[in-house]
């Protein structure tokens, strides 16, 4: 027997996957429409979730922006994850533009450089500082910052 899509199942299952991790709007929609939920069902549950404060994109992108920079990722990385996690270009932008106060990128990169530099074994400078710079890239940092940092090194 299937089940009809409800508004019940829709938010039982937004429940499930939030008490896992915090998730954006558009994520939470995704999953609903992917599960074959009408667009009505989804809008009235999305709408209940933030009227319990369960959906928050603002604190969705702080939370994901401080755990990211504990990884480390750089900047660049983080604001495209959350773009791709459906956060508006504004909210990305000011939550960014917080935390690039106290997000030190320079030394996160001279750290991460010297570390990789440390594990490279058997391969000329160039091949190394190349292989250290494309995992520094890779990362999303700025490629000015990891410029200057591999001049420093």
């Amino acid at each position: 027997m299937v089940r009809p899509k409800d508004l019940s199942s829709a938010k039982r299952i937004s429940y499930q996957l939030l008490k896992f991790r915090a998730r954006s709007e558009k994520e939470i929609r995704g999953r609903l429409r992917q599960k074959g939920f009408t667009a009505e069902i989804i809008n009235q549950a999305v709408d209940q979730l933030y009227r319990l404060k369960y959906l928050n994109d603002r604190e969705f992108a702080l939370a994901w922006v401080n755990s990211r920079l504990l990884k480390p990722l750089g900047l660049r990385r983080v604001a495209f994850e959350l773009k791709e996690k459906g956060i508006s270009k504004e909210l990305i932008e000011e939550t960014l533009g917080n935390t690039k106060e106290k997000y030190r990128e320079y030394d996160t990169v001279l750290e991460l450089a010297k570390s990789k530099f440390k594990k490279i074994k058997d391969v000329d400078e160039f091949k190394a500082k190349r292989r250290v710079y494309s995992f520094l890239a890779r990362r999303g940092f700025n490629l000015d910052v990891i410029n200057e940092v591999m001049d420093n090194l």
